[in-house]
């Protein structure tokens, strides 16, 4: 049984972050699996947390952008005031510079920066891995601020039906089912199935504007799974195919009447996307520490959209192939992955009528060494090599380290530099939804004009488990720094009117401290808090600045409590979540009209979310809950939007909520 185990999670885990070390740690993380939501390792030398399906049903989650809400690593914002499209930050930094992977192959990133979170239904992830600081060069060169892989249902693991209903006070509603066979002793399938709509016009706040958009989605996932523990070989298959059209704008318009004229101002953000995965692994009989892995993708993410008068059309073909081979030197204590990846990417971009069109292709070679004493100290040094046509040729090296001073104590470590190619049109989206003229400064670089973003990230962490009046108790710290060699600086700050992307002329660095206290105050009832300080800044033309929209302190709360399961089944499930956020500089207002004018800071706030689950049995549960319980609401979203063709319409500067409050309620039945 223990060889069947170990040959099955081998190729799942071998190219996740510390792949090495998390196959011989795998029983443990198992264990602890049944008892938390989230799990934080004292064995594994980076800084991960693992959001398990557990968490991930605290909170309803919707879809993967709205996994976070009960975490403390990753803050969730609003990114405008129209397609009610949540971004992510961790350490200070948006998602961009976060790689973001799905089952350790690069999902999000490119054309689907903006919105490619919410093209993940929740019920189809299994867990989530957060690493904090520079990730595993077996994963690439991009990531600057962390990693974030999502581990889908596995068809070996599903169960044969599974249904998930959600309504909305805000007219969401969406259906998910899972369907999954064992085909033969060796072969497994599932499929799943994802719908959501919005069809009902709300307005809350009286601006004459939609507060969420009118919006469908069909998205459908076929999983192909074998799995061959006697010759040791593994492999998965995947397709899948996404539709996604959203509407906004203000309350009157219609496409068909109104699309491309002043009559009334509107938008339409209509992708379709499709995607072929395969993965095969396989175990060398003879030595299970040694294995080799193939993975191969292809995407292709199709956007049609328009803002107003402004248009913006992106498509990107994108292939991605990664071979890995796993191995010890000597003995398991010295431990290495070594491989090839190759990446390919065909941009056809057009904002107006300019065409930003390119093609991108990189191929890297990657070595990681893993030294693990099995006691209290490991180290895991990596470095890589890529050739891209635009960004040269360059080395990435990455350094963990973990040390464990005393029980249940452990400190980490990590060093690393990123690089990446900025896609300035696609993750700023919501700046279309404006006035302001795009300009690029700077334009003697390759992509766009600018340079590629540089960075090196430095971050020191201590966490400690302890008992607290007879109760399980743990507190941690981390302290995170990135510095920016060269940034595609996006100023709001020059003028309400534009917005300028130049290469970084100065200094740009974000510096990240979180401390966390975890206790639970008595059997079933637990509490997780965490307070989080932000000094990012940047050299903008006008000095140096805060980053815009981004609050120096939060505090973030959470309160579960469940009863104990009854012979039948049955219990109850409490969560309450709370949020505090402090002031947030604000883009500059200044040159607009009176009325339009903003302060320099926004105010501080809070909200509260709280969900109500009753399990019936092993197989049906219904929930009910509410997000945003004190109902507060950002008292200017839109600036303009009396005159939205005018030169002071702007509905990019969000930093509270727009909806009020929302309430939601759902079922889940499952077939075992």
């Amino acid at each position: 049984m223990k060889k069947t185990i170990t040959i099955f999670v081998l190729f799942v885990l071998s190219t996740s972050v510390f792949s090495q070390e998390k196959q011989e740690k795998l029983e443990e993380v198992k264990i602890v699996n049944k008892r938390k939501g989230i799990q934080k390792s004292y064995t594994i030398t980076g800084n991960t947390t693992i959001i398990t399906s557990k968490e991930l049903l605290k909170a309803a989650c919707c879809n993967l952008a709205e996994s976070f809400e009960t975490n403390p690593s990753i803050d969730v914002n609003f990114s405008d005031a129209l397609t009610g499209t949540k971004q992510i930050k961790m350490l200070g930094l948006t998602s961009p510079y976060l790689m973001i992977t799905e089952e350790n192959i690069p999902s999000v990133r490119g054309a689907s920066q903006a919105y490619g979170l919410s093209f993940t239904p929740g019920t189809w992830v299994e867990s989530i891995q957060i690493t904090k600081g520079a990730g595993s060069v077996v994963n690439g060169y991009e990531s600057i601020s962390g990693q974030i892989n999502t581990e889908l249902i596995k068809p070996i693991n599903d169960i044969p039906f599974f249904l998930n209903a959600y309504g909305s006070s805000d007219s969401r509603f969406e259906l998910n089912t899972h369907f999954n066979k064992k085909i033969s002793d060796k072969w497994s399938s599932s499929l799943f199935l994802h719908s959501n709509t919005r069809d009902v016009k709300m307005d809350m706040n009286n601006d004459g504007f939609l507060d969420n958009p009118l919006a469908k989605q069909i998205n459908i996932l076929n999983r192909y799974q074998y799995y061959n523990a006697e010759k040791g070989w593994v492999s998965f298959i995947n397709f899948r195919y996404m539709n996604d059209q959203k509407q906004t704008g203000e309350v009157n318009f219609k496409p068909s009447r109104d699309k491309g004229t002043m009559n009334y101002w509107g938008s339409e953000i209509n992708t379709e996307r499709m995607d072929v995965s395969a993965k095969v692994g396989y175990i060398f009989p003879e030595m299970p520490f040694q294995s080799i892995g193939f993975q191969n993708a292809f995407n292709s993410h199709n956007q049609n959209s328009y803002f107003g008068l402004n248009q913006y059309n992106i498509k990107q073909s994108s292939y991605y192939s990664n071979l890995i081979f796993n191995s010890i030197i000597d003995n398991t204590m010295n431990k290495f992955a070594t491989g090839l990846n190759f990446t390919y990417d065909k941009y056809q971009e057009f904002v107006n009528v300019n065409d930003y069109s390119r093609m991108d292709n990189s191929l890297g070679a990657f070595f990681e060494y893993t030294y693990d004493n099995t006691d209290n100290f490991s180290v895991i040094l990596g470095g890589r090599v890529d050739a891209h046509n635009r960004l040269g040729t360059f080395l990435t090296p990455r350094l963990h380290v973990k040390y464990n001073p005393w029980g249940k104590g452990v400190l980490r470590f990590s060093a690393g530099r990123g690089k990446r190619s900025a896609n300035i049109f696609a993750e700023n989206q919501q700046l279309f939804a404006s006035s302001r003229l795009f300009d690029i400064l700077n334009s003697n670089g390759k992509i766009y004009g600018l340079n590629p973003e540089i960075a090196w990230n430095y971050g020191l962490s201590f966490s400690q488990s302890f008992l607290f009046f007879g109760k399980n108790a743990d507190v941690g710290f981390d302290f995170y720094r990135t510095d920016f060699q060269n940034q595609a600086v996006v100023d709001l700050i020059e003028s309400p009117q534009q917005v300028l992307f130049y290469n970084l002329n100065g200094k740009s660095y974000a510096n990240s401290l979180q401390i966390e206290f975890n206790y639970e105050i008595v059997k079933h009832l637990n509490w997780r808090s965490a307070y989080k300080f932000y000094d990012v800044k940047t050299d903008y033309i006008s000095g140096s600045f805060q980053k815009p929209l981004q609050a120096k302190n939060r505090f973030f709360g959470n309160l579960e409590y469940e009863t104990h399961i009854s012979d039948k089944g049955q219990q109850w499930k409490l969560d309450y979540t709370f949020n505090w956020i402090g002031k947030q500089q604000l883009p500059n207002t200044a040159s607009n009209s009176i009325n339009e004018r903003l302060p320099e800071f926004s105010s501080s706030y809070s909200l509260m979310n709280a969900q109500i689950t009753r399990t019936f049995s092993s197989t049906f549960e219904m929930y009910v809950g509410g997000e945003n319980i004190g109902n507060y609401k950002q008292e200017k979203a839109i600036l303009g939007s009396d005159n939205p063709f005018g030169s002071n319409f702007d509905a990019s500067i969000i930093y509270a909520p727009v909806f009020g409050q929302m309430y939601y309620a759902g079922l889940r039945f499952k077939i075992k």
